[in-house]
């Protein structure tokens, strides 16, 4: 399973979102690093709309994310972009 499909499968059971994109980016992050030369999966972004955010504050959103997806970040994810939010909230995307 690739990385981006654990990581949008994780998120489907675990908030239940209404909206959800996981974006691989890696391309764009080529040459960053020696070790990264954008053909993997190494840079993700997550735009997540959940009612299980309604109440919580930014960075506890964050941490349940960077949390659940810690064996993915353990094998290797180099960097995690969240862009979390509740139903009605504003988003940029």
């Amino acid at each position: 399973m690739s990385v981006q499909s654990s990581i949008e499968e994780k998120l489907v059971q675990a908030f239940a979102p209404e909206r959800l994109m996981v974006i691989n980016e890696s391309q764009q992050h080529a040459g960053h690093h020696p070790d990264i030369t954008g053909a993997g999966e190494t840079h993700m972004r997550v735009r997540i709309v959940s009612e299980k955010f309604a109440g919580m504050p930014r960075l506890a959103r964050h941490r349940a994310i960077t949390e659940l997806l810690k064996p993915e970040l353990d094998a290797g994810l180099h960097a995690l972009a969240i862009e979390p939010a509740a139903p009605g909230e504003a988003v940029r995307w």
